[in-house]
């Protein structure tokens, strides 16, 4: 029957590089099995060595590739990634208040690998008022919690303070990813449940600068399993081991920030 398949949507810009944005969105759904598809926000001149430029999409033409989604297909998880600016992050929020296109994962991406900027520093508010108390699942890393949250971040009991503070913002469940933190032989991530438990998840830190796209890899997995029907705490654990099996099982592509192996959790690089 038409639209029984798993169907998922990443909102978000596009990585001509390949390594992160749409383009590892589709890549992990893909490896996850199930049909994904893309609503365009912004246009990306990148590459493992950085962004060159990038321009957002009119919001005309965005607001057309949400009517196409919701006119034929069923959406069953969503996520956001690559937003631009303030006008943008506005305009796809009403969107997913006009659609129903299942959970959302909310990836609140701000800076890229290569220090580029990716939302102008007026969005962080519209983001923090706006996208946030939608989002299902939170996935900032600990530079954009700190955003989010104006609290600075440096122990591990800041971080679960930061997964309450988010919570009050409107988030249901937040992982806050732990990979900017100095700790040289593992990266912990904080998990705060909708329900009120919390937990780490912890995986060797490896030594490699293949992590281009980890975030948006992380959030694209997460919306696949939710789209399965996954339960968030299933969907959460499962994303983190399938980002620690592509960093740990690199290729060597780019000469810069490298891309993940969206295939190694697929092919028996689970750890």
């Amino acid at each position: 029957m038409a639209n029984e398949f798993p169907q998922t949507l990443t909102i978000a810009g596009t990585d001509s590089g390949g390594g992160a944005g749409v383009m590892a969105d589709l890549k992990t759904m893909q490896e996850r099995n199930v049909f994904a598809t893309a609503v365009i926000v912004a246009v990306t001149a990148q590459n493992t060595l950085g962004v060159q430029d990038f321009m957002a999409l009119p919001q005309k033409l965005i607001d057309e590739q949400f009517k196409s989604l919701a006119d034929d297909l069923k959406i069953r998880a969503c996520k956001t990634g690559m937003l631009a600016d303030a006008a943008h992050v506005h305009g796809v929020v009403e969107n997913l208040k006009k659609y129903d296109f299942g959970p959302l994962t909310v990836d609140p991406v701000m800076i890229a690998k290569g220090g580029a900027a990716l939302l102008a520093d007026d969005a962080v508010a519209t983001v923090r008022e706006e996208l946030v108390p939608l989002a299902d699942v939170l996935t900032p890393n600990l530079p954009e919690a700190e955003r989010l949250t104006e609290q600075k971040i440096t122990t591990a009991a800041d971080m679960e303070k930061a997964a309450v503070a988010l919570q009050k913002l409107g988030a249901k469940n937040i992982i806050i990813k732990g990979g900017h933190e100095a700790t040289p032989d593992k990266a912990s991530d904080f998990v705060l449940l909708a329900d009120g438990r919390s937990f780490w998840l912890t995986a060797p830190r490896y030594d490699t600068v293949r992590t281009h796209g980890t975030g948006d890899t992380l959030s694209s997995c997460i919306t696949a399993e939710l789209a399965k029907g996954k339960d968030f705490e299933s969907a959460i654990r499962l994303g983190k081991d399938y980002v620690t099996a592509a960093i740990a099982n690199p290729i060597e592509v780019g000469h810069g920030h490298g891309p993940l192996n969206h295939w190694a959790y697929n092919q028996g690089g689970a750890e």
